[in-house]
C-alpha cells in the first residue's frame, strides 16, 4: 500500500478498522486514474458503485433544466462515493460526478462491500459515519446553496478549492469552472472577481485565481440569514 493510499485511508471513515478487516474490504479494488474534467459518474445511472478519493479533488454537481449546474459537494482524499448506492433499492445518483483536477480513486467492489457491512459490525459503523456526515453536510448545504447571494457562493467556492502553492493560496481553476460550480455564468462571475480584486481580496492570472485576504472571503462567503 503506497503512501498516497494509506493517508487516503487515514483520512476517512475506514480508518479504524483493523488491518485484516481493510485488507478484506479492499479485496479486488482497483486503482482508477481519472484526468481532469472527467465525470465518473452521471445523474440517473443506478448502478452501485464505492469509491475512495486517494489523490485531486471530484465534485457532485446537479444540472439544471436549463443547463447551469451547481457543486453540492467537493470530495477531496479520504472521501467516500457511493455508500448511498450500495443499501439503496432502486437507487438513481442524484447529482453527476466529476474530477476538477487530475484524480485517483480506489474502486472498492459493491458485492465485497456489502458483505463485510452484513458480517463486520465495525464496516456498517463506518458506512453509518460516512453517512451521517452526508447528511448534515447536505442540511448545511441547503440554506448555502439556496439562499446565497451569487457573491457568497463565488466566495465559498474558491475557499473550498484553494490549496496552498508556495506563499500564495491558489484556485487553479478558470472563471467559467467558477461559474458552472456556482450556477452561474461566466460575465458574473466575472463582475464579481472585478469586485473582489478592486476590493483587494483576491487576484486574478491566468487560469487561477490567487486569494490575497483569506480573512476578508471569509467573512465575504458567509450566509446572511438577516431580512
Amino acid at each position: 500500500m503506497d503512501v498516497d493510499l494509506q493517508l487516503a485511508i487515514a483520512a476517512s471513515h475506514l480508518r479504524e478498522l483493523p488491518a485484516d478487516v481493510l485488507a478484506d474490504l479492499t479485496a479486488g479494488a482497483v486503482r482508477l486514474k481519472v484526468p481532469a474534467g472527467s465525470v465518473i459518474h452521471r445523474e440517473g445511472e443506478g448502478t452501485p458503485h464505492l469509491e475512495l478519493v486517494v489523490s485531486g479533488v471530484v465534485r457532485a454537481f446537479v444540472t439544471a433544466p436549463d443547463g447551469r449546474t451547481m457543486t453540492v459537494r467537493y470530495c477531496r482524499p479520504g472521501a467516500l462515493l457511493g455508500v448511498m448506492s450500495l443499501f439503496t433499492p432502486g437507487f438513481a445518483m442524484p447529482a453527476s460526478v466529476q474530477s476538477l483536477v487530475d484524480a485517483e480513486l480506489l474502486a472498492l467492489s459493491p458485492a465485497v462491500s456489502r458483505r463485510a457491512a452484513a458480517q463486520d459490525v465495525r464496516v456498517t459503523r463506518a458506512f453509518l459515519r460516512e453517512q451521517s456526515e452526508r447528511a448534515i453536510s447536505f442540511l448545511y448545504e441547503v440554506p448555502g446553496s439556496a439562499f446565497a447571494t451569487v457573491r457568497q457562493r463565488v466566495a465559498r467556492h474558491l475557499l473550498d478549492l484553494a490549496s496552498q502553492a508556495g506563499p500564495d493560496l491558489v484556485v487553479a481553476v478558470g472563471q467559467q469552472q467558477v461559474a458552472d460550480a456556482v450556477g452561474t455564468v461566466r460575465e458574473v462571475v466575472v463582475r464579481v472577481l472585478r469586485e473582489l480584486r478592486a476590493a483587494g481580496v483576491v487576484r486574478t492570472e491566468r487560469d487561477r485565481i490567487v486569494i490575497v485576504d483569506p480573512a476578508r472571503l471569509t467573512a465575504e462567503q458567509a450566509w446572511n440569514s438577516s431580512p
